[in-house]
């Protein structure tokens, strides 16, 4: 799709993921930086996005926001990438994708807060308990060397972020089946211009 394309960001923020998802598109794109406080909120950006949050990407007259729908819509703009798997073949494709941003983003973020839910409560919230969620990711990750099957799609790109800050803050227990992922992932030429471009992490 011969479109401009324009990623909203910050490098401390949730937009290192789909910088890293346009590296492994090799897409041409610009990049606009968007400062926390009264520019994320102003008028302008929240033009982009009413929640005043990055990231954000417009792709001709298309603003996609959420990271887990960027990254969908972004495979299927650029097919030639091959980041998503036929039609026919994305049941587990979709599933982890989308579980990554609802129970492994829920479930994480409430460790984060040392929110903790009784029994009553984990049959309430969609993602149950943190174990459960980290049991679920280590299954999926023992069947395929990631987490859609055997080749490399966009919801590894999705799920392998989550999995590596998890990690590195120690939100998810260091088993090598998470290691070894990270790893895999790290070692994609994409992930490491991706970091090149918006560098450390450390705040």
């Amino acid at each position: 799709m011969n479109k401009p394309l324009t990623l909203y960001t910050n490098p401390m923020s949730r937009g290192r993921i789909v910088r890293w998802m346009l590296e492994e598109l090799n897409a041409t794109y610009d990049t606009v930086i968007v400062q926390y406080g009264p520019e994320m909120k102003g008028p302008e950006y929240l033009a982009i996005n009413p929640m005043g949050k990055v990231p954000a990407i417009k792709h001709g007259d298309i603003v996609v926001t959420e990271c887990a729908a960027i990254c969908a819509y972004l495979a299927d703009a650029f097919p030639e990438a091959g980041l998503a798997p036929d039609l026919n073949d994305r049941g587990s494709y979709y599933r982890w994708l989308f579980f990554a941003a609802g129970p492994v983003e829920h479930a994480v973020t409430n460790k984060t807060l040392n929110v903790e839910l009784t029994d009553r409560q984990q049959g309430m919230v969609g993602y149950g308990s943190l174990s459960r969620v980290q049991n679920a990711l280590e299954h999926a990750l023992q069947q395929s060397s990631f987490v859609a099957g055997d080749k490399f799609t966009a919801a590894d790109v999705y799920v392998g972020s989550h999995v590596y800050w998890a990690l590195k803050y120690a939100r998810l227990e260091s088993k090598p089946v998470f290691t070894d992922y990270v790893d895999r992932l790290g070692a994609r030429k994409a992930n490491r211009r991706a970091e090149e471009l918006d560098g450390p992490t450390d705040m």
